[in-house]
């Protein structure tokens, strides 16, 4: 791994135990002559490596695998073979409303999350950004977040996980909730990340987004790395996956 790696796969490989089709009982488990549970592999043999200030994205069908190698790079997923490496924070946005605690209002979890980030639960500059960006309004941000509708929480993930000012940003795919002025700031917000210098993994099912935005790209097939290379290149290997 290079001086100015921040992320490193070496030969990953994800897998997970699932129930056997046909036992749904105690009974099923007793009787059945089958292994009750089988092991499927989600990645195979993943290596690539994340150069610092680089923007890479990660395209593929569903079900290649592109959520779990976020998972497996922030942190939520461990792999059971292969050498991962990242160096420096993180700011992960993987499902709409993750991290949140929908059973608190948005100030509280503005405080938890930036608490959990290592910034102070009163930091008074990063909740007013966070307000600022949502566009949330105050009798909104003072509502428990399960009364969110998908688009609120979706403003609500992405402007706290860019208050973060983390070393690393993951994006899976929320940009696709939401009206179309919030994705368009939301654009412009990760190219303003972008200059910044920081690092950038990307994944997205449009690849002129990805053409526009990132450096480099891989393209994800069945749990596998068919290509990785510059990021034009890759948008049109997977434009002829269709």
């Amino acid at each position: 791994m290079g001086t100015d790696s921040l992320i490193s796969f070496e030969n990953v490989t994800v897998s997970f135990w699932q129930n056997n089709m046909g036992i749904h009982s105690i009974k099923d488990l007793i009787t059945h002559r089958k292994n009750p549970f089988c092991s499927k592999t989600i990645l195979k043999n993943i290596s690539f490596e994340v150069k610092r200030g680089e923007c890479m994205g990660i395209l593929g069908r569903n079900g290649s695998g592109k959520s779990t190698l976020l998972r497996t790079i922030a942190g939520v997923i461990k792999p059971q073979e292969g050498k991962m490496t990242i160096n420096g924070t993180f700011a992960p946005i993987l499902a709409i409303g993750a991290g949140l605690e929908l059973e608190l209002s948005g100030y509280e979890n503005m405080e938890l999350l930036l608490s959990l980030y290592g910034k102070a639960r009163k930091d008074t500059n990063a909740v007013q950004s966070i307000v600022e960006f949502s566009e949330l309004s105050d009798e909104v941000l003072r509502m428990p977040a399960k009364r969110y509708s998908s688009g609120m929480l979706a403003r609500l993930t992405f402007s706290i996980s860019v208050a973060n000012d983390a070393d690393i940003l993951i994006i899976d795919e929320v940009l696709a909730v939401g009206d179309q002025g919030f994705q368009a700031k939301c654009m412009e917000k990760i190219f303003q990340v972008k200059s910044e210098g920081k690092t950038i993994l990307f994944v997205s099912h449009f690849p002129d987004d990805v053409q526009k935005l990132c450096d480099t790209a891989i393209l994800l097939d069945g749990g596998t790395i068919i290509k990785q290379g510059l990021a034009a290149d890759i948008c049109a290997n997977y434009k002829q996956l269709f």
